[in-house]
């Protein structure tokens, strides 16, 4: 169920009964926001929706920029929900390419003609991050933390961090990101790469609407066309990707790890306080105790 309702400024505002509501701010320039639950878990209802979406992208011929946000201050993207129908997920059907729709949606969102900004505010994990990377600009504020942690949990990550983050930093930190298994905070993604800057939080929202309001006020021909010529030179293939969900389905919820996951969810996994605020202290040994953070 959608309708509209017209703000105060003039900006059409689709609201919608879904995780992605999208903002018209004008005919060039969309801001959609994120919401699912509690900590902003991604789970096979988004991966429909942000597909769907993702088509609306591609066939809006005035569109040229969209700033994706979150509606929860904590959580841009929190991680895949570890809790998710498996069945539901491994009965999707192939999407056009030949992907899983799960890396489909990574895949393509990267490559649409309008460019993509993430406003990351928050904690953005795991799949959060596979988002983060698929869109062309992430912009953070002060307390934004990145980072992947599924080798901690004994899974090897689906949605290619691996090809992303290596163009984007160079071979050593991205191991370092990926095998480390560690929080990233906003200063240090910055300084490696992970994100574009930092903003003061009280700047952040400002900084990215200006920015989007001067590219959509660019000619959108140019745009794509700059665009598409640096998705030629770094974006990785398409066969990158099966690879990297192909993987991850192998390694993930294997018995052998069954006790780390176990570990975490006593911890409060997927809740909006506990091990979710600083999760990548909680992946260390096993027999360290989970507590608040000294």
């Amino acid at each position: 169920m959608r309708h509209h309702n017209h703000r105060d400024d003039g900006t059409d505002f689709m609201s919608v009964d879904e995780q992605f509501s999208v903002q018209q701010v004008s005919p060039t320039y969309w801001r959609v926001t994120f919401s699912n639950g509690a900590i902003n878990l991604v789970d096979p209802d988004t991966i429909e929706q942000l597909a769907a979406l993702i088509t609306r992208i591609e066939q809006d011929p005035g569109l040229t920029v969209v700033v994706f946000r979150s509606a929860n201050p904590d959580f841009f993207m929190a991680h895949w929900d570890l809790l998710a129908d498996k069945a539901r997920v491994a009965a999707m059907k192939p999407a056009a390419s030949g992907l899983h729709p799960y890396a489909d949606n990574v895949y393509r969102l990267a490559r649409v003609p309008a460019l993509t900004i993430s406003e990351i505010d928050g904690r953005a994990r795991g799949a959060g991050s596979e988002f983060a990377l698929a869109t062309d600009i992430r912009f953070a504020g002060p307390g934004a933390v990145l980072g992947h942690f599924e080798v901690g949990i004994g899974s090897v990550p689906g949605g290619n961090p691996t090809g992303r983050l290596s163009r984007l930093m160079g071979r050593g930190r991205a191991l370092e990101v990926l095998l480390g298994a560690d929080d990233v905070p906003a200063d240090l993604a910055a300084a490696y790469g992970y994100v574009n800057r930092v903003l003061p939080a009280s700047e952040l929202e400002a900084f990215v609407d200006d920015f989007a309001r001067r590219v959509a006020g660019f000619d959108k021909a140019a745009v794509r066309g700059t665009k598409q010529l640096v998705d030629e030179v770094t974006e990785p293939s398409v066969e990158e990707f099966g690879s990297a969900l192909g993987a991850f389905f192998r390694t993930s919820g294997r018995e052998e790890n069954v006790h780390r996951v176990k570990r975490l969810f006593d911890g409060g996994l997927q809740q909006p306080d506990g091990v979710e605020l600083d999760l990548g202290r909680h992946l260390g040994p096993s027999d360290r105790p989970l507590g608040p953070a000294v």
